[in-house]
């Protein structure tokens, strides 16, 4: 029987996981910030709102992280970006899954519900799904598997 022997290289370190987390309440703030006023005194629609609040977002997320959180990690050129908004897209959709069953699968349709299916339980899934994703596909170390995961 073999022991798999894990290191910085396979789990996340204490700093990576706080400057992701970091990063990631900087990033929501800015899509709140900017689709409240988006919606409110610029008057733009909802779907056009949160698209460009998203948008700039994740571009802050992607600036924090490479700057900040992955800074030892060379990433250049549009890929790495192009990547990260691939994975942060796939985050929101797990929300908005999380949300549509809650609301039509489950027939959960309080305010309530739908906060807690697409803004705590939808958020939390698609946190896990973004920092997998980043780690792996937008910002590898070199060494490193590609996954905490295995």
């Amino acid at each position: 029987m073999t022991t798999r022997a894990w290191s910085s290289r396979t789990i996340p370190g204490r700093r990576e996981l706080l400057g992701f987390a970091t990063v990631g309440l900087l990033a929501y703030a800015v899509d709140l910030a900017l689709f409240t006023c988006l919606r409110g005194p610029a008057g733009l629609g909802p779907l056009t709102a949160k698209a460009l609040s998203f948008v700039a977002a994740c571009s802050v997320a992607y600036a924090g992280n490479a700057l900040g959180t992955y800074r030892t990690t060379r990433t250049r050129g549009l890929r790495p970006y192009a990547a990260f908004f691939l994975v942060n897209l796939a985050g929101a959709a797990v929300q908005l899954l999380c949300l549509a069953v809650s609301h039509y699968g489950l027939g959960l349709t309080s305010q309530r519900a739908d906060t807690v299916s697409g803004a705590v339980i939808g958020m939390a899934l698609a946190t896990i799904l973004r920092f997998w994703g980043t780690r792996t596909w937008v910002f590898r170390a070199e060494g490193r598997v590609g996954s905490w995961t295995g």
